[in-house]
């Protein structure tokens, strides 16, 4: 096990972390076609309920742990860090217990909430017993969270990556075994074959806890400081600094994920009030909420593994007062993460009938649900850099008023944009997507406006980048475009969508890649260290580029 340098183990979380999405979406190609729409609507309505409480009990405390353990790894104080990671440790197990009881003993209440007064579809018991299955997971994940956030803060990044692809490939094993046996092999429910499926959770998080504890067993001389100083912390500074830590990256991910859930009840209501079908509404929700986002985790994957390294580096240098290296690494991390979400946004979006073909079967809704959705993603995925970025400085008033504007915003605007876009002509559900893209963006403008206020952040490279992004991105389109006009595929065929996919990602992705690596950008966002080591890696130490 090794130290992990920041664009090291941003790559290296980031590659991980983008497997582990590929897995996430992988699977539901077979799982849609196990359950169905009816028990994807099942699904996402209780795993939707379920990310609400698995941020209130584990988002903050993993994240606010990386930071002290960094704070205090860098100062050298031994004690106060092993005395951190044990008091949290007892801090999430409190409230595990709190959020599990919570969700059990009031499935069936949540159920009602969901459903309302839609009739033909998923029963309110059907919803409860699904909150039930999943609910046990709470008392594990945020555990496993904690463990990750302590090796984090130590910079070694490769465990806890690698944790999550254990636990991804558990979960999926869990899900697509589990509901395949009920309701192919011995022909029961939907409802129980959709409770094992989110039972996967628990599983797959057991797994990964036990690697980490092993690897953490195994390497206890490398988790401790060189140079060991005195210190005066108490228990009840550190207790009172972990929650203070906690609160505004709590604050931040009960805040993302109650946007899933606010936009389904508002699609659910709406879309009933513009007297859509059942069906119709049950499914539309739950792509906008679940099925599309899971397609997009592709581009949300960049933000993620850029977060696990972010929040470790620039703690680091600003508590060595460091200004420099800290506006240079906000610049950058912005600068990558719309640099690499950008191509990914616009293939997805220009071949969003072909991918929803594949995930899920040709459907009048979904292509247009996920051509505009990868677009909130590409927003989410800036918003929540600019947030870590705003939590890393401490700046926990401004990540509260950025979160609460966006939430607000979306909240807000979410029934007057389905209206208007009915109004329109237009697809009513799409009104929600763009609902979601303003408040995202607001919240990010807002972020990094406060940061240019007070501290006197410059983001001239970061938009001369993301300025320059846009003529290779640009391009791509046009040429797939040409390309997709004059060549035909059948996308309602598997292989006919699949081929349309493999041909526009080669041709779009070498376009994107040459023009940025001609135009230097390629170079600007990674360096020219960081693109040899990633090309010897890929070419068996047989290419580099030169200076």
């Amino acid at each position: 096990m090794k130290k992990n340098s920041f664009i090291e183990g941003t790559v290296i979380a980031t590659l991980i972390i983008v497997f582990v999405k590929i897995l996430g979406m992988l699977y539901v190609i077979p799982f849609y076609k196990i359950v169905g729409s009816d028990g994807g609507a099942l699904y996402s309505y209780a795993y939707n309920i379920y990310l609400i409480f698995l941020s209130i009990s584990s988002a903050g405390i993993p994240n606010a742990i990386a930071k002290i353990i960094s704070e205090y790894h860098t100062l050298g104080y031994e004690d106060a860090k092993n005395r951190a990671y044990s008091i949290a440790k007892r801090l999430i197990s409190f409230i595990s217990i709190v959020a599990f009881l919570f969700l059990f003993i009031m499935a069936e209440e949540i159920g009602r909430f969901i459903i309302g007064d839609l009739k033909g579809g998923n029963t309110y018991q059907d919803i409860a017993f699904v909150i039930r299955c999943v609910s046990p997971s709470v008392l594990v994940i945020p555990y496993l969270s904690v463990t990750k956030g302590y090796l984090q803060g130590h910079n070694y990044v490769s465990p806890s990556s690698l944790s999550q692809l254990i636990e991804q490939i558990v979960r999926i094993l869990t899900i697509l075994l589990g509901s395949y046996l009920v309701l192919k092999v011995f022909n029961g429910t939907l409802s129980l074959a959709i409770g094992i499926a989110v039972g996967g959770a628990f599983v797959g998080g057991l797994a990964a806890l036990i690697y980490l504890k092993v690897v953490m067993h195994k390497n206890k001389k490398l988790l401790q400081s060189e140079e060991k100083k005195k210190d005066k912390i108490t228990n009840k500074e550190i207790a009172k600094k972990i929650i203070i830590y906690s609160i505004p990256f709590i604050f931040i991910n009960v805040v993302t994920d109650v946007y899933n859930f606010v936009d389904q009840i508002l699609v659910l209501r709406t879309l009933e009030h513009l007297n859509f079908v059942t069906k119709d509404i049950e499914f539309i929700a739950s792509a906008i909420s679940t099925w599309s986002p899971k397609i997009c985790m592709i581009i949300n994957a960049m933000a993620m593994g850029m977060t696990v390294s972010l929040i470790p580096s620039i703690v680091s240098a600003f508590t060595k007062k460091d200004k420099v290296e800290v506006t240079d690494k906000i610049n950058r991390s912005i600068s990558m993460v719309f640099f690499i979400s950008l191509p990914l946004a616009l293939g997805l979006s220009i071949l969003s009938k072909s991918v929803w073909a594949i995930f899920y079967e040709y459907n009048a809704y979904g292509p247009f649900i996920l051509g505009l959705g990868v677009f909130s993603a590409l927003c989410a995925n800036v918003n929540m850099i600019v947030c870590t970025i705003c939590q890393s400085l401490s700046k926990y008033k401004h990540v509260y008023i950025q979160t609460l504007l966006g939430f607000l915003l979306n909240a807000l605007l979410d029934i007057p944009l389905m209206l208007l876009f009915d109004k329109l002509h237009l697809p009513a559900y799409l009104g929600s997507i763009a609902a979601s893209m303003i408040g995202f963006m607001s919240s990010a403008i807002y972020g990094m406006y406060m940061l240019h206020k007070e501290d006197h952040i410059k983001f001239r490279e970061m938009f001369r980048i993301v300025f320059k992004s846009l003529i290779p991105g640009l391009v791509m389109v046009l040429v797939l475009l040409v390309i997709n006009h004059f060549i035909t595929f059948n996308i309602i065929s598997f292989k006919g969508a699949l081929l349309k996919i493999i041909i526009d990602a080669i041709i779009g992705g070498v376009i994107y890649i040459g023009l940025s690596y001609k135009m230097h950008l390629l170079q600007d966002v990674l360096g020219i260290d960081m693109i040899n080591r990633i090309l010897k890696k890929l070419t068996f130490g047989k290419f580099a580029l030169k200076n």
